[in-house]
């Protein structure tokens, strides 16, 4: 025992002397882990480094700086932030933000190292320099080296040009290109740029002030703006509000730099190129869609301009010394004008509480920026004086006149809001006049440096006689000096002026002309006019529908001068024009207004269009079908009420004085109350117009003409007043989400001019009053709950309004109410409904946002139906183009930009030959001639193939067929047909768009079915019959039939080739094009047939309509053939139309198992060839929807548990229809948007059922079905019939065993009784003579009674 504890002690000792000794080694390592190394300025770090070093360098310095993420990269890298102040941890009041990002495009590399550099310097000179001192004690510095790690990674040092591939991010997005865009929108799918959205997600929640952009590839500052509306490749100056700043600001940053400010930069792959001064316009260098400059000036309160450093963008690392030295003190001297201009706070002139989104205007510049989170602001300004407003929602807004800004630190301006004063008793309101008063007259206004500062202070009102004081109104309007009439050339001139005057707020453009060729002006003024910003809601006035009605013409016109004129120096008209999209059309019916007379009190000269229809009697009517032609100024107007989400409009008439609501008629036609289910709202809306206008109001509007006639406060139901059928404010609300009213503007139509200007006087109020009511009830996103995406199409109910309305684009939505509590849904196809309750106040809209889960989806968003395939970024790119291409204008801007020159007249077949040969010669690598097969006369039936690899069989790749002329005297779809291929491959390589449609499509078009009926039909013959039929005299049409029970001769030659065409290629999509009519169809022909999946079928031939600019209305016009009815939607059933058997249609129904649309292109079925180019420009978009279509549905992959495809498998959709999986277990059927059940059958296996959602946006996901081998007996489970079969086994084998024993024994026990017997036989034989002793069946049941029983007796008796 005692040597263990000897060992004990001595092994204690010398651990004690080792820590000992390893003891100041440990510690010296510890304090050299926040020891940061020395910068050697001769390496670049990578990720893992950059970490590193940035945690280090914040352990050492933690009282100013503090490091942090702001999200991740696609590869999961931290995009690491360095935040550098006093006091780094909390939220420092009156301290401007500042920013620098480097390394955006990752094979740019010389802005990371910089911004280490600068970190490093502003953290070790911090208390050592006075300059650095006073930067960080001063200001608030945020620098990010690296914007795309992923890119950096991938990048190879010594590499130049970048050609190494790390410019993007890892899902090869430009992140530079990926920013929502001013005049393009959001064009990038989120979840591709996880590094963007973390950006965008930071830019908004810290308000920064100044910003820097760090880039390479040249040596030059580039300003905003970086595009152009024009999208001009390079030398367009695009000017922003700010342009002097930012040139000035740019300068600053040149001008310390030693080789920029020479302007030329003598990079090697563009030695020519020179900038003067070392400075260049964005989009006037080139056009940038999508950079991050211009989104910080436009949604981020924050003035960026981009600086490239280097001519090499990866430069060796002995250089980066060099590259520290020469942009040092221009990084330094950048980041000091944060301070310059103007800041101070805004706060409650009542409670001193700080408000936050409150506007700052500056007078002459059209660019706000809003207070921050403690009511603070900055506001970059060059030395001058300046007028500047303080606008906030619920307050007074307050102008600071004369403020002087110098050269040196900013000019202190502080804000104190009174509240909105409350009416008086009674809603009596009293006019106030504009006045301005010192501001040493009224305490409430802080103006340090400013001291000929003016306010607006509460101030008592002589003619109030309740001594409540009255806020007059702060600023001298500007309304319009000059008023006449003016005809459609000088109304062309003013629009044009202001849209060239006030560029900034307005756009001018056309929505379609008049039956004279006059355009139909639409005048848009927001701050960002040209697109439709998410939650900003769409506006219109709508004037001159009459054309002897033109008081509203020249209100319009005197609107949109209020309206440029005083934005910017206005409260009222900045805060509405910011915060609003207002369309502003001033004449629907210029035809008309130039018959019209002046002084017309109440005739009808000039009222109706050049056609002599009424323009508001002509739109399609709820209850009473309109029989009379649609006329072009309807059409184009429908047309824009369907491309643009508007929420509230007034159609501005004359003749009376009152606000009219819907609806304007029913179905008795009689003059009563007709309430639609908003009339609440409709009465809030026309009261807020009517009592602004004091004569409307009083009810009594024209009483020396129609005396007797009196709208209780200036209001009335149209139909009450006198029913309206076909009116435009009715079709509004029953087809968009549009609600509007009509507003008569006074007793005279068309009044003198010099009457006109009490017309501004009386109704100028009310105008605005009317904007401001878009901006109550409702208001939200419905967006998907996985990424934030915005759901399209979603629909919002209201519980109690049978009403619905439609979420935008981006899932924006507005919803008009009037105050109270309200239970509302927002429901969407492949998403879960979500109810919310919400109290909606009088003055605001309430913000309602719905976050949506999809349908059969798990926690990871993901069908729990099975395996997902993993998507190559191929699939990727497909589905984000479906997507933009489904949404908004994506498809439209498609046609837009793919203009081709085209000559449009007829080709006999003989030359329709000759063009398919040369598109196949001249486009070999995507077009294959396909010969189907011959007519009578042997004219060749030719199917032309488009696809990246034609002639191949890619069975995951969906197949659509275009098909015409099977009625040779319709050529107006070979003509389409011939030119959409044409398109196709001329834009294929030129267009993205185009060519990945192609790539990802197999496309077969059949220009001519018929060669020989459209060799004997004649040009302008609208209704002949010649050439319908083929050589034979049969209608093809007619011709199709599957079953040989149905054929009761031959089918044609024709008809053979495209039935065996039909049956060979597995389509998933057939669109065959015929004339005669304006209308799409959908199968059936047969005149009584179930469609089994109407429901996607009619889809489909609507989207083909609501592509289409006449046919979506529903009134075609069609004199010549009847059609002059209302279609709704302009889709209908085939046999509805002309029912008739052996169609194509329903053939390749039922047997191709494809569905097929018809689409009737035009009234006249072999129109003059000048209509032909028309008629392609109605139908193009139309064409190219079908290719997005095909994309849709469900598709995926049918194969067993090995992973074996399963082909032929049965894919039954909803119990109906079914289709089948083609080589390589590949299906893809087309669904409307909604839940679908699919159940997989194939032989051997066992079936499967799933339910698939499907969106009207998104391509199909694919998904994969595996089926386990089907183990069932007489459809009995396998395990079922074997256990039933060994059970029934074993009942028969004991069975045996028992009767086998029983004989056993009662064998044993016979041959006992037979050994008795024998030991008896005398007394047996005496026994048998003694006939009086009875039967010998009793003798041997007395002797044997107690040894057997009883069936054995019998059976032993049988015997004897």
């Amino acid at each position: 025992m005692a040597h263990i504890w000897e060992h004990l002690c001595t092994t204690v000792k010398l651990r004690a002397t080792l820590l000992l000794l390893l003891f100041p080694l440990v510690v010296s390592f510890a304090g050299a882990s926040t020891e940061e190394t020395p910068e050697t300025y001769d390496q670049y770090y990578n990720y893992v480094d950059l970490t590193a070093r940035l945690q280090r360098l914040a352990q050492r310095y933690p009282h100013i700086s503090n490091l942090s993420s702001i999200g991740e990269s696609v590869e999961g890298r931290q995009l690491w932030v360095m935040r550098i102040t006093r006091d780094p941890h909390m939220d420092p009041r009156g301290k401007p933000r500042f920013k620098y990002v480097g390394n955006m495009h990752g094979d740019e590399t010389v802005s990371r190292q910089v911004l280490v550099y600068l970190v490093e310097y502003l953290l070790g000179q911090y208390g050592e320099e006075e300059r650095i001192t006073e930067l960080v004690d001063s200001t608030d510095v945020y620098i990010m080296p690296s914007m795309n790690p992923d890119g950096f990674e991938k990048s190879r040092e010594g590499d130049c040009p970048g050609d190494s591939g790390g410019r993007s991010n890892a899902r090869n997005m430009d992140l530079n290109r990926s920013f929502p865009d001013q005049y393009d929108g959001n064009t990038v799918d989120p979840r591709d740029i996880p590094e963007v959205m973390a950006v965008i997600r930071w830019i908004q929640e810290k308000k920064f002030v100044l910003s820097g952009n760090l880039h390479g590839g040249t040596v030059v500052a580039s300003y905003p703006f970086d595009d152009s509306r024009l999208h001009k490749h390079q030398g367009y100056y695009s000017q922003s509000e700010d342009d002097s700043l930012f040139r000035y600001l740019a300068l600053v940053y040149s001008q310390k730099h030693p080789v920029m400010k020479t302007g030329t930069p003598n990079c090697t792959d563009t030695p020519e190129e020179t900038f003067q001064d070392g400075i260049t316009n964005g989009a006037q260098w080139y056009d940038v869609p999508g950079g991050m400059q211009d989104y910080n000036y436009l949604h981020g309160n924050c003035l960026e301009i981009t600086m490239e450093l280097s001519c090499c963008k990866y430069p060796p690392a002995a250089e980066l010394h060099k590259e520290w030295d020469l942009n040092r003190e221009s990084l330094l001297a950048y980041m000091e004008k944060v301070h310059m201009g103007v800041r101070g706070f805004v706060k409650d002139a009542v409670s001193g509480a700080a408000l936050s989104d409150a506007s700052i205007v500056v007078s002459g510049i059209r660019h706000n920026l809003t207070t921050a989170k403690y009511g603070d602001y900055y506001r970059l300004l060059l030395p001058g004086t300046y007028n500047i407003t303080a606008v906030a929602s619920g307050y007074l807004a307050m102008t600071v006149n004369n403020v002087k800004v110098t050269d040196g630190k900013a000019t202190e301006l502080n804000f104190t809001l009174a509240p909105v004063a409350t009416e008086a008793a009674g809603n009596n309101t009293t006019k106030q006049s504009t006045v301005t008063v010192p501001s040493t007259s009224h305490p409430n206004v802080s103006s340090t440096n400013s001291p000929n500062s003016t306010q607006t202070p509460v101030v008592p009102h002589e003619g109030n006689k309740n001594g409540t004081p009255l806020l007059p109104p702060l600023h001298q309007s500007i309304h319009p000096q000059e008023f006449r009439h003016h005809n459609y050339a000088d109304m062309e001139l003013f629009l044009r002026k202001y849209s060239s005057e006030f560029p900034a707020i307005t756009h001018l453009h056309s929505i379609g002309r008049s039956v004279e060729d006059r355009e139909l002006y639409v005048m848009v003024i927001s701050d960002n006019p040209t697109v439709h910003e998410h939650n900003e809601p769409e506006f219109k006035y709508v004037a001159n529908m009459h054309g002897n009605e033109v008081v509203g013409r020249e209100l319009m016109l005197n609107l949109i001068e209020y309206l440029c004129r005083n934005y910017g120096s206005d409260p009222e008209v900045t805060e509405l024009v910011n915060n609003t999209r207002i369309h502003i059309m001033p004449s629907m019916n210029p035809d008309g207004y130039e018959v019209a007379i002046e002084g017309d009190v109440k005739s009808y000269k000039g009222r109706n269009n050049s056609n002599n229809y009424d323009l508001n009697r002509n739109f399609p009517d709820q209850f009473i079908p309109t029989t009379d032609p649609r006329q072009p100024e309807v059409i184009a107007m429908m047309n824009w009420l369907k491309s643009t989400p508007f929420v509230l409009s007034a159609n501005l008439h004359g003749g009376s004085l009152v606000v009219n609501y819907p609806f304007d008629d029913d179905k008795v036609r009689i003059s009563h109350y007709s309430k639609s289910p908003d009339d609440a709202v409709f009465q809030q809306v026309s009261r807020a117009y009517s009592q602004e206008n004091p004569l409307m109001h009083k009810g009594h509007p024209c009483e020396d003409l129609y005396p007797g006639e009196y709208f209780e406060d200036g209001i009335t139901n149209g139909a009450h007043w006198y029913s309206v059928s076909g009116g435009m404010q009715d079709w509004n609300y029953v087809n968009t989400n549009c609600f509007e009213v009509t507003i008569e503007l006074g007793c005279v139509k068309y009044p003198l001019a010099k009457e006109l200007p009490k017309y501004w006087d009386q109704n100028h109020r009310a105008l605005l009053q009317f904007v401001h009511q878009v901006h109550t009830g409702v208001q939200g996103t419905v967006s998907d709950i996985r990424d934030g995406t915005g759901i399209p199409n979603a629909t919002i109910t209201v519980e109690g309004i049978d009403h619905n309305i439609s979420t935008a684009r981006t899932g924006d939505y507005w919803r008009l109410l009037v105050p109270g509590t309200y239970s509302i849904t927002a429901t969407a196809h492949g998403y879960k409904p979500v109810k919310i309750y919400a109290t909606v106040s009088k003055d605001r809209a309430e913000v309602v946002d719905f976050r949506l889960a999809r349908l059969y989806s798990g926690g990871d968003g993901q069908s729990p139906m099975g395996p997902r395939p993993v998507q190559n970024p191929s699939e990727k790119e497909l589905q984000s183009l479906i997507k933009e291409l489904s949404l908004g204008q994506g498809l439209e801007q498609l046609v837009k930009s793919t203009a081709t020159d085209n000559s449009f007249r007829y080709r006999r077949p003989k030359e329709l030959s000759d063009i398919l040969r040369g598109l196949t010669l001249n486009f070999p690598e995507i077009t294959f001639l396909h010969s189907l097969g011959q007519s009578v006369e042997f004219r060749t039936i030719w199917a032309l193939e488009i696809s990246n690899k034609p002639a191949e069989a890619e069975p995951s790749e969906p197949k659509i067929r275009f098909v015409a002329g099977v009625h040779g005297n319709a050529p107006v779809g070979t003509e389409l047909l011939l030119e959409f291929a044409t398109f196709l491959c001329i834009n294929y390589g030129k267009n993205p768009a185009i060519t990945k449609l192609i790539n990802e499509t197999r496309i077969f078009i059949v220009p001519s079915v018929n060669p020989d009926g459209r060799e004997q039909a004649v040009e302008n013959q609208c209704t002949s019959t010649q050439g319908l039929t083929n050589a034979n005299g049969k209608d093809l049409d007619m011709n199709f039939f599957g079953n040989a029970s149905e054929r009761v001769v031959e089918a044609e030659p024709e008809t053979r080739a495209m039935m065996n065409f039909i049956l060979k290629k597995d389509f998933t999509l057939s669109v065959a094009l015929d004339g005669g009519s304006l209308v799409a169809t959908y199968p059936y022909d047969k005149p009584v047939q179930t469609v089994a999946n109407e429901g996607t079928v009619k889809y489909l031939a609507s989207m083909y309509s609501n592509n289409h600019p006449k046919m979506h209305l529903g009134d075609t016009g069609c004199s010549n053939n009847g059609q002059t009815g209302n279609i709704p939607d302009g889709v209908m059933r085939a046999a509805e139309r002309q029912s008739h058997l052996g169609s194509m249609k329903d053939f390749s129904m039922d047997f191709g198992h494809c569905p097929e649309i018809t689409v009737y292109t035009c009234c006249c079925l072999f129109p003059p060839a000048n209509q032909l180019a028309t008629l392609w420009a109605e139908n193009k978009k139309a064409l190219l929807s079908m290719l997005v279509e095909v994309h849709k549905g469900v598709r995926g992959v049918v194969r067993d548990r090995n992973g074996k495809p399963i082909a032929g498998a049965v894919i039954s959709i909803n119990r109906g229809v079914s289709v089948f999986s083609s080589e390589g277990g590949y299906f893809h059927a087309l669904l409307a948007p909604g839940s679908h059940d699919i159940e997989a059958i194939a032989d051997g296996y066992q079936r499967q059922r799933q339910k698939v959602p499907v969106s009207s946006y998104e391509a199909a996901s694919p998904i994969i079905i595996e089926l386990d081998m089907d183990n069932s007996i007489f459809g009995l489970p396998r395990e079922f019939v074997v256990a039933s079969a060994a059970a029934s086994m074993t009942a028969l084998v004991v069975t045996a065993c028992i009767i086998w024993c029983v004989c056993a024994a009662k064998s044993n026990r016979q041959k006992d009784g037979f050994h008795r017997l024998r030991q008896h036989r005398d007394d047996y034989d005496d026994e048998i003579r003694l006939t009086s002793m009875g039967s010998k069946k009793s003798l041997l049941a007395h002797e044997f009674q107690d040894e057997s029983e009883s069936d054995e007796e019998t059976l032993y008796a049988n015997q004897i």
